[in-house]
């Protein structure tokens, strides 16, 4: 088997730039529990100091809820990574990220399902092999209420281009 095919059985076979349609709307098959090992790492990491991120006993009985704040970028970069397989499988580049909003807290312990709209799909201006697909992403937490909401410019490979044929087909030749 080649490396182009070996490399080729790694990823979906429906999410090429052609299958996205504006309107479309997935959720997530994954959901995932944010603990204290994301937070404190990240949170010290990048010395976000924000005490409501660090310190247990500053947050109880906080109007924020009980317990340590999980840092927004962690919940963000969550939401994003769960929707990763859906829509990023075949992504040549990640080209921006805005409209980024945090709507409720997040707490250690919380569980985040990730869902997207397909907002636009075109051609890349620079490059006939791939095409430029902007995603709306919202993670929601175990009660259902959104926690993080963003947008998202992806370049996707165009199936027309990069499609391998025999690997496509099951043919490991």
């Amino acid at each position: 088997m080649s490396d182009r095919a070996a490399f080729d059985r790694l990823t979906g076979n429906g999410n090429y730039f052609e299958d996205f349609a504006v309107g479309q709307r997935m959720r997530h098959a994954r959901s995932a529990t944010i603990d204290e090992v994301e937070n404190n790492f990240i949170s010290k990491q990048v010395m976000n100091t924000a005490q409501a991120h660090w310190n247990e006993e500053v947050m109880r009985g906080s109007p924020l809820g009980d317990g340590r704040l999980v840092f927004g970028l962690i919940t963000g970069s969550m939401t994003v990574g769960l929707t990763s397989q859906d829509t990023a499988e075949n992504a040549i580049a990640e080209v921006g990220l805005d409209k980024v909003r945090f709507r409720k807290p997040v707490h250690h312990g919380d569980t985040i399902t990730a869902y997207t709209e397909v907002l636009a799909a075109d051609p890349s201006p620079d490059r006939d092999d791939a095409g430029v697909v902007r995603f709306k992403h919202w993670g929601r937490n175990q009660h259902g209420d959104v926690v993080c909401e963003l947008e998202r410019l992806v370049l996707v490979k165009r199936r027309s281009h990069w499609g391998s044929g025999p690997a496509e087909s099951g043919d490991d030749r």
